[in-house]
């Protein structure tokens, strides 16, 4: 199953498009600066992607 859940981040994000955009641009920086805003062993996914979708979940990400 994906973690998060695509339903869930729909409500914080108001748009799909939007979302991956976000994603894709948080997951490129922690590929290139390895700086992740919570603990290594609280994610639930081991890629980037999957982490910044958790971070966009959490709130640990602002949308502007």
């Amino acid at each position: 199953m994906i973690y998060p859940s695509i339903d869930k981040l729909l409500n914080i994000v108001d748009s799909k498009y939007k979302l991956v955009h976000i994603a894709s641009r948080r997951s490129k920086q922690m590929l290139t600066n390895k700086h992740f805003q919570m603990k290594q062993n609280e994610y639930v996914n081991k890629k980037e992607l999957g982490r910044a979708l958790e971070e966009v979940e959490k709130g640990l990400i602002t949308i502007k």
